[in-house]
């Protein structure tokens, strides 16, 4: 199984990293066939705070059927997220996942670019609620139906409110591409003691 992990510029670290690190436990010491492929719109990708992350590949050599989930981290628009994230190639390469039925989770304000791009349209979805909901109004201005929780789960799209449910979008990714007992054997080990 491989898990494609897309990088706009100005990502969150955090957000970014649950993915290499849970999935890398599931890999290492689990033995369970899973990889992480990083990509972006270029090879060197600054994150939210400035840290540099070079991706392995960049979105133009992508091939969705060479993956089985699309993985995004959210990030902020003062360091231009949503340049990246709103780019039509980038739109147009979660429509084509969706269009397979592959997995997409997102973290936090990763959500608004999957509501841009159509598929979330008539379908649940959370998004950034602090800050008098502002991120989630522009969500439902993509006509999603918003639910205020932690995770919604629509059918293959996973959406989470805010930086603090990055642990648990990527455990439930590793759940959907496994099996809820995998999930649960690599979640305690790794020392996370709180239900999903």
């Amino acid at each position: 199984m491989k898990v494609l992990v897309f990088l706009a510029k100005g990502f969150e670290t955090m957000e970014f990293s649950v993915f290499i690190d849970i999935m890398g436990w599931a890999r290492n010491d689990y033995g369970i066939d899973i990889s992480v492929v990083t990509c972006g719109f270029q090879k060197k990708v600054i994150s939210t705070f400035n840290i540099s992350v070079i991706v392995e590949k960049t979105i133009n050599e992508i091939d969705v059927n060479d993956f089985d989930a699309l993985a995004i981290p959210g990030g902020f628009e003062e360091y231009g997220f949503y340049e990246e994230a709103y780019d039509e190639r980038f739109l147009s390469l979660i429509r084509e996942f969706n269009k397979q039925g592959k997995i997409i989770a997102t973290i936090c304000v990763a959500a608004l670019p999957v509501g841009k791009s159509g598929v979330l349209n008539g379908r649940r979805a959370t998004t950034y609620y602090l800050r008098d909901a502002y991120r989630q109004k522009q969500l439902k201005e993509f006509g999603v139906n918003i639910v205020n929780e932690p995770i919604v789960i629509d059918k293959n799209i996973i959406t989470s409110c805010c930086p603090e449910t990055a642990p648990r979008v990527a455990f439930q990714l590793l759940e959907k591409l496994t099996s809820a007992e995998q999930m649960e054997t690599v979640r305690k080990a790794m020392g996370f003691s709180d239900k999903i």
